[in-house]
């Protein structure tokens, strides 16, 4: 009965262990430039609010996807698809700041994959 706990107990460890192998292997180390770029993340001086608060989100959203291992995909992010905390006539240039910010992070977080 020892030795079946035992199975049980290297089996879970071995497959969580492996899990944290693949994930490392499919979304790999960030670049070498990540965070040492300056200027990657300064937004369009034509931005207005809105759309400056969007751009910002948008770089932290990617980030938040990156370190928590999800494929990157603006649609995936909340505070995109319902920006409800935006007054309503705000709300599309918001939704344009923060996909233009998400894109940037993305490619140069990620490199030339996307």
């Amino acid at each position: 009965m020892k030795t079946k706990g035992l199975a049980v107990a290297a089996m879970a460890f071995l497959m969580v262990s492996t899990t944290g192998v693949m994930v490392a292997q499919y979304y790999g180390p960030p670049p070498a430039r990540y965070a040492q770029e300056p200027g990657w993340d300064q937004m369009p001086s034509e931005f207005r609010a809105a759309q400056q608060r969007g751009f910002r989100d948008g770089i932290e959203g990617a980030k938040r996807d990156f370190k928590n291992h999800r494929q990157p995909n603006v649609m995936n992010r909340d505070e995109y698809r319902d920006p409800h905390f935006i007054s309503p006539p705000d709300r599309a240039d918001y939704r344009m700041g923060f996909r233009r910010g998400y894109d940037v992070a993305v490619r140069h977080i990620y490199g030339e994959r996307y």
